[in-house]
């Protein structure tokens, strides 16, 4: 707005000297000068009335850079915690997660997703006829910051169906991820579904995006079914559980602290705006700058993973006699994936509370899901998202400022059903996938490593 008004008063001084020198019967260079202003004051009423705020547009499509930045993280983190004989596949399938989810999330996801609609949304193909859920930003500009975050949900199937899938089927599955399973169950809750409706409250995708992920991934593991030599019997018939160790821890941190360095842009950015206030019940009443509101956000959010790592380290120098790099990893994540619902609403201590939760629950659902159920999850993606992901939407509706009215009822509702619906669509597709194409690969493909007979090439040399 100051740049138009300055052009207009640069073009009025250069037309005073002629306007005063003239004779009267040169009035003619008025109009015309009017006629010279006229564009400069009409771009600047236009930019005046329209609704999309500049600051806000830029702070989102960072927040975007950062939520994107977290699918290095995850491949990192899924290849340092497997072998080394599988990188090569691990890194092809995230980067396809990211490139198909993208392609399929802009013709048919972000449609169905924010669509008008009751069970799903629609309002055709592409995103050129859907009404703009967010007037203070472009459309392209939220499109982009949601793209990122389906990604994100299709990506977590992947490490808990390391080292054993067929990578063609591998890709049908992210696609009905990301064009069907997800934009669906997001509507209900950020689409204007019954979900929202009802009081459900997820603020950056406990739920929706990582309960989600956490809860396909059971499914498919559940159907494709251990790696080879992960269990073995015992002389009294009864299962045994072998470590398969990952081939860099090193990998598998540094992708941990990239994902915490994303997640600055999934909660904090999930606000969609820099500028203005927000009626802040949300935040313990009266009203609240959303320059504070990030803020707020910033902090529960980091508490929350440094709480998850702390959790992480005693849980696993008490139960195991030595603190656990790779537990720790996930109680990080696990933190940061419990804290996602409730960042916006839950006071400073009660993020602690949460990620100490959540990490603990996770710890627990390693354990449980290794040894009780045999359930095999190379890098404990089920634990991680699924699991604390629960947790963390449940205990918003414990933790919440009381202004905000959100309940421990709703939120559980919600979740449940969030849950239920792609552990049952996950279940659907694998086996369909399994019974008409196969969904394993070979024996000796999975023994002598994917990389080599999936991708003709190995990740080292």
């Amino acid at each position: 707005m100051k740049s138009y008004i300055t052009k207009f008063l640069l073009v009025a001084l250069m037309m005073l000297p002629a306007t005063l020198m003239a004779e009267p019967d040169s009035a003619a260079v008025v109009p015309a000068a009017a006629e010279a202003v006229a564009p400069v004051v009409e771009a600047a009423a236009e930019e005046a009335e329209s609704p999309v705020i500049p600051l806000d547009t830029v702070w989102v499509l960072i927040a975007a850079m950062l939520v994107f930045f977290m699918q290095p993280g995850f491949a990192l983190v899924e290849a340092g915690l497997t072998r080394t004989k599988n990188t090569a596949n691990i890194l092809m399938k995230n980067f396809m997660d990211f490139s198909a989810g993208s392609v399929l999330y802009w013709i048919l996801g972000f449609s169905i997703m924010f669509g008008a609609g009751g069970f799903f949304g629609w309002s055709g193909l592409g995103i050129s006829e859907v009404e703009n859920p967010c007037g203070n930003l472009p459309k392209e500009c939220y499109f982009i910051f949601q793209t990122v975050f389906c990604a994100t949900a299709a990506t977590i199937v992947s490490g808990a169906m390391a080292e054993r899938t067929k990578f063609s089927m591998y890709l049908v599955y992210s696609v009905l991820i990301s064009a069907f399973v997800y934009p669906i169950q997001g509507h209900w809750s950020w689409g204007g579904g019954w979900l929202s409706e009802m009081g459900f409250h997820d603020f950056a995708g406990s739920a929706v995006v990582h309960s989600c992920g956490g809860f396909l991934a059971l499914a498919g593991a559940i159907v494709l079914g251990p790696r080879l030599g992960k269990y073995t019997k015992t002389k009294d018939g009864k299962l045994r559980s072998n470590a398969i160790p990952g081939h860099n821890l090193a990998l598998a941190a540094l992708g941990v602290w990239i994902l915490w360095f994303g997640w600055f842009g999934f909660n904090p950015g999930s606000t969609v705006a820099a500028t203005g206030s927000v009626d802040a019940g949300t935040y313990g009443g009266g009203i609240l700058e959303n320059m504070s509101a990030m803020s707020h956000i910033f902090v529960t959010t980091n508490l929350a993973a440094a709480v998850g790592a702390l959790t992480a380290l005693i849980y696993t120098w008490i139960v195991y006699g030595k603190p656990s790099l790779s537990m720790v990893c996930n109680g990080i994540l696990a933190g940061l994936v419990g804290i996602t619902a409730g960042c916006d609403c839950v006071p400073v201590w009660a993020s602690a509370v949460i990620g100490m939760v959540s990490s603990v629950v996770m710890c627990f659902a390693v354990n449980f899901l290794d040894t009780k159920l045999h359930i095999d999850d190379p890098v404990g993606a089920v634990s991680v998202h699924g699991m604390a992901g629960f947790t963390g939407t449940v205990l918003t509706g414990v933790f919440a400022y009381s202004e905000c009215g959100y309940s421990v009822l709703t939120q559980l509702i919600g979740e449940v059903t969030i849950a239920g619906w792609s552990f049952v669509c996950g279940l659907i597709i694998f086996t369909l996938i399994k019974k008409i194409h196969g969904l394993r690969v070979p024996k000796r493909i999975e023994e002598e490593g994917l990389d080599v007979y999936e991708h003709g090439e190995a990740a080292y040399n």
